[in-house]
């Protein structure tokens, strides 16, 4: 096989709806950056639907190519299910019931109280030859294969089990594998990341100007979306030389300052999680046009109950008058969408529930009802910790849909509450 003397890679994502707009292949984003730790790169990102002779091709081109190849999906139960047939043919194996994968599967589902399919029988079916990869949250086993000196891993195309099914079943097997070719080098590749929040690319990019020194290996990387802005430093884990990665992930952080919310894996609302927990504070929050979304965020995050003790959705302005106590007068003279109105929606909630601070968010998400005075994606976020410690802050959000303003109200609202919380701690 004529290959270059590299670890390289490439994933190929099955199911004709990522072809028709129904889903986005994410699966790939965190399989790159896995490979990347273990010195592989990603060469190639593969889509193709659920037709045979498509897979069998693209995964046979995969294969002349790439030394690894990992595919995700096509492993249910269903008839247009057939990532397990196009290995089969693509490697010229046949497919067998492996024990080891029927009773896995008999007893994932069991512990569901159900029994199998006739139809859920074909995902015990693997290649001759193949390494079963355990499915720890669903019922579709993985595999690996080693043909002609490629290595051939598939998982099913669901985020939760591909995750772990990955990091815990491929990647071991992966590096035992490549330990044997010691003579192709390996270069393992790390990936740091910071989070901002509140201020455009384009200050982002101004603030890091010059980061990156000449002749560097790192790499730079600045990706804008609706709620933030990450801030990617991607190199060899060990560079030589004064200039590391770690060194530059520091100067970049110190010149960032205080939009940086978060690292690595944080969100804005674990990291407000954590403020409010090392604080011992408790938080309760009234939304108008986010419509519960703060909250929704918020109790994602395991263990927000300690924190988070009640939120009200009101949406009407009679819900903003019986809930949380708004003036009507005050509603009329200013109208819902108002600084004043979010201070009372801030206040009104923390003094009902009792919290230690009480956070709303009234606005206009569009893409109706609107003014020249007060346009769509007009958002006022208010903020109330007692006697002395209440404040408002105006938005104005363009460019967006209804979701994306809310997202965004969403996200600026826990910017507010996380500078608060930073103040109020002495950090």
């Amino acid at each position: 096989m004529n290959k270059s003397k590299a670890w390289t890679a490439e994933t190929i994502a099955i199911g004709s709806e990522l072809l028709l707009g129904g889903r986005m292949d994410t699966n790939s984003l965190f399989v790159a950056d896995r490979l990347a730790t273990c010195g592989v790169e990603l060469r190639y990102k593969t889509i193709v639907g659920d037709e045979l002779s498509d897979m069998v091709a693209v995964l046979k081109t995969a294969a002349r190519r790439v030394r690894v190849v990992i595919i995700t999906g096509g492993l249910g139960p269903t008839i247009d299910d057939l990532t397990r047939e196009a290995v089969a043919q693509a490697t010229g194996q046949r497919l067998s019931r492996r024990k080891t994968a029927l009773d896995g599967m008999i007893a994932r589902l069991a512990e569901w109280g159900r029994t199998p399919t006739k139809a859920q029988f074909r995902q015990a079916m693997i290649p001759t030859g193949a390494d079963i990869v355990s499915n720890p949250v669903g019922t579709a086993p993985g595999f690996v294969l080693i043909w002609k000196e490629t290595f051939i891993a598939a998982l099913p195309g669901v985020p939760r089990e591909m995750e772990p099914m990955l990091h815990d079943g491929v990647l071991p097997h992966l590096q035992a594998w490549m330990g044997r070719h010691k003579q192709i080098q390996a270069i393992p590749v790390i990936r740091r990341v910071l989070h901002t929040s509140g201020v455009p690319e384009s200050i982002v990019d101004q603030r890091l100007e010059g980061l990156l020194p000449a002749g560097t290996m790192v790499q730079l990387g600045i990706y804008a979306s609706p709620m933030e802005v990450m801030v990617s430093l991607t190199g060899p884990d060990k560079e030589s030389g004064p200039v590391t990665i770690d060194r530059l992930f520091d100067e970049a952080r110190t010149r960032l300052g205080e939009i940086v919310y978060g690292e690595a894996d944080d969100t804005m609302e674990s990291v407000v999680g954590r403020l409010l927990t090392e604080q011992h504070m408790t938080l309760a929050l009234a939304e108008s046009c986010t419509g519960g979304l703060i909250g929704h965020r918020l109790t994602q995050v395991p263990g927000s109950s300690s924190y988070i003790d009640r939120g009200v959705v009101s949406y009407s302005n009679r819900a903003k008058v019986e809930l949380l106590g708004v003036s009507p007068d005050l509603l009329d003279r200013h109208g819902a969408v108002s600084a004043e109105v979010a201070a009372a929606m801030a206040r009104g909630i923390r003094e009902r529930s009792g919290v230690s601070v009480g956070l709303s968010v009234t606005g206009i998400a569009g893409p109706g009802g609107g003014t020249k005075t007060k346009p769509v994606g007009l958002v006022y976020v208010g903020l109330d910790g007692g006697p002395n410690e209440a404040l408002t802050k105006e938005f104005r959000f363009h460019g967006g849909d209804r979701s994306v303003i809310k997202q965004r109200s969403s996200q600026a609202a826990l910017d507010l509450l996380r500078r608060w919380l930073i103040k109020k701690g002495g950090g």
